[in-house]
């Protein structure tokens, strides 16, 4: 069964930004794409580095040590050296808060 934790609020993450929080053990970076939130795995497939710590373009996230993107939507590699997606968590928006699914 899972369950929902709230993470922020929206107006805490404007278009283009991110924030990282931890739930249960895990890292978790919440990205605002164009309004539209999305939340990740804060670990690149690659060599564990922190996405959040990169550049958004678009919908993708672009790790900062080797340039591995992601898609902040579905977890899927668009650019290499990474080779295995990355997870991702369902998002809601409850009133002004922002919601993430705990597995």
């Amino acid at each position: 069964m899972s369950e929902f934790v709230t993470v922020g609020t929206t107006d805490e993450l404007q278009p283009g930004e991110n924030f990282v929080v931890e739930i249960g053990s895990q890292w978790v970076a919440v990205f605002n794409v164009d309004g539209q939130f999305y939340a990740i795995r804060d670990v690149c497939t690659h060599d564990d580095g922190p996405l959040a710590d990169g550049t958004l373009f678009g919908c993708e996230i672009e790790c900062p040590r080797h340039g591995a993107r992601f898609d902040v939507r579905t977890g899927e590699v668009t650019a290499p050296p990474a080779l295995l997606p990355v997870p991702t968590y369902k998002v809601r928006i409850e009133g002004d808060e922002i919601q993430v699914e705990v597995k």
